[in-house]
């Protein structure tokens, strides 16, 4: 899949089957995801791949949608250096939007999930002070009509009112 194909037809998907991810696509989709690029190149994100389901439900409570989570074979929680830095969070964007599209181009399904109680993801999954967990991704093979619809549910802006030249013209 071509790269635009992969962004322009990715989807949400909050449904699984219970098929393992082979720790090579897996691998692959996590190097995707390294590979994101970081301001100044401070590299602050980290990844924490979640496949057990008691740690899958304890999770499943620390956001406030995301009581679905443990459904999903793999739950990946995404971290970064505390600090509060807007920087940082555009950093874990990029990262988890590689992951997402790669994810995509594999076949897989995913779906991001914000964290609400970061504090108690921390004891759960012991990540350290100087860190803090801000999103999930969930990831799977996609469940038997649980696909994702080829067609946005709702329409996308029009471009003229989304992307504008030289100042602001569109309309309000």
């Amino acid at each position: 899949m071509n790269i635009l194909t992969a962004l322009r037809t990715k989807r949400d998907t909050r449904a699984y089957t219970d098929a393992p991810v082979d720790d090579e696509v897996l691998g692959r989709v996590l190097d995707a995801a390294r590979m994101a690029g970081s301001a100044k190149n401070k590299q602050p994100v980290r990844l924490v791949v979640v496949t057990d389901h008691d740690d899958k439900v304890a999770l499943s409570a620390t956001g406030d949608f995301a009581q679905w989570i443990h459904g999903a074979p793999i739950v990946i929680v995404a971290c970064h250096e505390s600090g509060g830095s807007v920087r940082l969070q555009f950093d874990v964007g990029r990262h988890l939007q590689n992951l997402m599209v790669a994810a995509h181009g594999e076949g897989l399904a995913t779906c991001p999930v914000t964290i609400h109680r970061a504090d108690d993801v921390a004891a759960i999954l012991g990540v350290p002070k100087g860190f803090e967990a801000s999103m999930f991704v969930t990831l799977g093979w996609p469940a038997p009509g649980g696909e994702a619809p080829a067609a946005i549910a709702g329409p996308r802006l029009d471009m003229d009112d989304y992307a504008m030249r030289g100042r602001w013209t569109a309309a309000e």
